[in-house]
């Protein structure tokens, strides 16, 4: 059955998950810019047009408010948009009180979220070695306007999690159009391990997002988008 969506942020990002809709089954009802939901403003009953779920990838400033009005209206959404994190617990408070769903995300890559995992495991091998000391690096788009990222950081508190309590150097880079590269090492006199995850595109977190509507679709709850990787649906 054909999902009625809308997309909230109608930049790179929402332009290719509307290109890649029909591969998922979803059918793209409602597009919003940033100048046409500004913190929500634009959305409404009428306007998402019979939306089940929303795709929101629009700015940091915006999305906590959009993602509010989406509850309030009844829309279920899968939040992209990075830089906001802090303010996740009005997001969900919304969500709860509107008996909505909620699928949010650093990074909506699926391979990313398994190099999450990947790593963490990895750091909990090297965390009784004290002879190795630990870094994560990362380079993106120039666009970019969170740095580190919120994936970048992350990965350090995985590692964290893991048991790797000693220091970890963080530095980001952002220069030219690299859709996103993030590498953890672990160094030592003797050698040196390096983990590194490269998207080629953005198409893999389009993908992913389109997976995480399709697995919204019907639900209550917020949720990660690590939590679910072992639920969602196939193209």
């Amino acid at each position: 059955m054909t999902l009625p969506i809308a997309i909230v942020g109608h930049g790179k990002m929402g332009r290719l998950i509307e290109a890649l809709a029909p591969e998922y089954g979803c059918e793209v009802r409602a597009r919003f810019t940033s100048g046409s939901a500004a913190r929500g403003a634009g959305l409404s009953s009428a306007s998402l047009k019979g939306a089940q779920v929303a795709v929101e990838f629009s700015t940091a400033a915006a999305a906590p408010e959009n993602l509010r009005t989406l509850a309030g209206l009844g829309v279920n959404s899968v939040a992209g948009t990075t830089g906001w994190f802090e303010r996740l617990p009005s997001v969900n408070e919304a969500v709860g009180k509107n008996n909505t769903a909620l699928v949010w995300s650093a990074n909506f890559s699926v391979g990313a979220n398994l190099f999450l995992q990947a790593v963490a495991q990895t750091a909990a091998l090297f965390a009784a070695q004290p002879a190795y000391d630990a870094w994560a690096w990362e380079i993106h788009h120039a666009q970019k306007k969170d740095a580190p990222s919120g994936t970048l950081k992350k990965l350090a508190e995985a590692m964290q999690r893991a048991g790797y309590t000693r220091p970890i150097a963080l530095a980001a880079n952002r220069a030219g159009a690299h859709p996103g590269t993030h590498e953890i090492g672990f160094d030592s006199a003797a050698d040196t391990i390096t983990l590194r995850h490269t998207a080629r595109s953005r198409e893999g977190f389009a993908r992913g997002a389109l997976q995480a509507a399709r697995w919204i679709a019907g639900k209550q709850g917020v949720y990660e988008f690590g939590e679910i990787l072992g639920q969602l649906p196939p193209p």
